[in-house]
């Protein structure tokens, strides 16, 4: 404790000393219970919440651990407060739990009676349960499950629910590892998500999500109802499984907006199950008049509102979230946590890296200076245009036509925000861009002839963030972001992160525009990779396509 990395404080904030020898074990150690808040270059902030104590409960780490862990790495003595309030804040998970009774059916149990007297005179709570079996049981309404546990996450008595799950319609399924196997930290996802039931696998971009989701479907055998984000994640997610599992294509369903087919297993778009006609949502009978026994989320960091309003009755199916981030940029982390299930594995980027199944990145962020009319432009801006302004500087055009002749040869992909610099841009590098009027047929063309190695510049709006297999891309420009999206920045760069024939190190840049919002924005959007241990180097512009650059 002498001389630890943290330094662990009362108003439960951690900061972490980044150059210290220790620094990086202590980091992977709190990123379990504590979510990143600053990155600064020397110190990096954490805050520990009652969420993620509760996700980590959830996940087999158990209070001594927590506390373990602060001891062992703090420089100070760690408050005697804190340590107490850790403890206590852990021990709420699960002191109350939803169980199936065999005369009574759902039933929400206790084995500490004030807890249950206290949320059962929650005016909110009261309609959701029936008759008062003993001092600590009643009885559920089983068509309330789920917002029973939303509004028990938010007294703050998160609900363990071990009331089991119907095994929806049989199908087989099985797994075809030709020349292949499950990797073993996907097998011990897999593993502990069947273990709890329902939960998030979190892994980082390139980690192989899609296997977990398979090898979910075989333990299962059951029928399965898998959510993407768009048409092109869905037909990459048919050509996997038709690939690494015994499915055929008459087993495999898209439903989307151009087809509606349902099978044994039907892969659907947030989009075509969240459109909405006179004030309804004619897809949702999709999930309802169907016996799923699985129903898989991707990117679920990504869950529009209708679809949690929809997982809340959808409570006795097996639920599976995948994502490499569980930060959602609206704060509804706990509505993740309550509806899809807590948290069931999580894989530093760093330890997967260091296992060689992604690519080692190097992450450089190259400032700018705005010319003397644009600067004049942006002070005297809106607050709502600053960003735009800022942004879209055309400074930054001279420096990526720089950066990709630096890079020439290489698979390297220009992704941006704005339209119209996209434009721009694409022009100027004489490169094809893709955007949201893109077909999805003009779409999976270019990103063919990109992985194949016959286009190797590819400019690429936000469409491009989510779901989009490009392994041999080893180059990404970020030119403007989603304000300060951390799940943007963890995605853009996961677009890089499948491992290289040739085993070489992606190279990921973010041009900003120095003094503006920029600036403050990427700052904030780096937070999330810091956490997982990516450093960002400072370039000036005027040192692009130096030695190292």
């Amino acid at each position: 404790m002498a001389d630890g990395p943290l330094i662990v404080q009362s108003d439960k904030t951690i900061l972490l000393e980044v150059d210290h020898e220790q620094a990086t074990e202590a980091r992977h150690a709190i990123a379990a219970f504590a979510e990143l808040e600053r990155a600064p270059e020397h110190m990096h902030s954490y805050r520990i919440t009652p969420l993620g104590l509760w996700n980590a409960r959830a996940a087999g780490l158990d209070a001594e651990q927590v506390l373990d862990t602060l001891l062992e790495y703090s420089r100070f003595p760690v408050p005697h407060a804190l340590l107490i309030d850790i403890e206590e804040t852990m021990s709420r998970y699960g002191r109350l739990r939803l169980e199936k009774d065999p005369q009574h059916g759902l039933v929400l149990r206790t084995d500490d009676y004030p807890v249950l007297e206290e949320v059962m005179h929650a005016k909110k709570i009261q309609p959701l349960l029936g008759p008062r079996i003993d001092g600590e049981t009643t009885v559920v309404h089983s068509s309330q499950r789920g917002q029973l546990k939303q509004l028990l996450l938010k007294l703050g008595w998160p609900a363990e629910d071990l009331a089991g799950y119907v095994d929806g319609t049989p199908h087989p399924i099985a797994l075809v590892e030709n020349g292949w196997k499950l990797r073993p930290y996907q097998q011990v996802a897999t593993e502990n998500f069947w273990a709890g039931g329902s939960g998030v696998v979190v892994l980082p971009c390139g980690a192989g999500k899609t296997l977990v989701g398979a090898a979910a479907m075989a333990t299962s055998q059951t029928t399965t109802l898998i959510l993407v984000t768009n048409t092109v994640s869905a037909r990459q997610w048919k050509d996997e499984l038709l690939k690494r599992t015994t499915l055929t294509e008459d087993e495999i369903g898209e439903y989307s907006g151009s087809l509606k087919e349902v099978r044994p297993v039907t892969i659907a778009t947030y989009q075509v199950l969240t459109l909405r006609r006179g004030g309804l949502y004619p897809h949702l009978e999709l999930v309802d008049n169907n016996d799923w026994g699985l129903i898989i989320y991707d990117e679920v960091h990504l869950l529009p509102a209708p679809i949690f309003r929809m997982t809340a009755d959808l409570q006795a199916r097996r639920r599976l979230g995948l994502t490499a981030t569980l930060v959602r940029e609206d704060g509804r982390e706990g509505e993740v946590f309550s509806l899809i299930g807590p948290k069931r594995y999580d894989a530093p980027w760093k330890d997967i890296e260091a296992q060689g199944y992604i690519a080692p990145a190097d992450c450089v962020e190259v400032r700018v200076d705005l010319p003397r009319d644009e600067r004049v432009a942006y002070a005297m801006a809106d607050d709502a245009d600053k960003y735009r302004l800022c942004a879209t500087s055309d400074t930054k055009n001279g420096v990526v036509e720089q950066l990709v002749a630096h890079h020439k040869g290489e698979q390297l992909l220009v992704i941006g925000q704005y339209i119209d610099q996209l434009d721009e841009l694409a022009e100027r590098l004489d490169a094809p861009l893709i955007k949201g009027e893109t077909s999805v047929k003009q779409r999976q063309r270019l990103f063919d002839e990109f992985r194949s190695g016959s286009l190797h510049t590819l400019v690429v709006s936000k469409v491009a963030n989510f779901s989009i297999d490009l392994p041999e891309a080893a180059v990404a420009i970020q030119v403007s972001g989603s304000f300060g999206s951390r799940q943007e920045e963890a995605q853009r760069l996961g677009r890089l992160l499948r491992p290289k024939s040739d085993g070489r190190a992606a190279r990921f840049y973010t041009v900003v525009a120095r003094d503006t919002l920029d600036q403050d924005f990427a700052a904030k959007r780096q937070r999330f990779l810091a956490e997982q241990g990516y450093a960002y180097t400072i370039l000036d512009a005027k040192d692009v396509g130096k030695t190292g650059s």
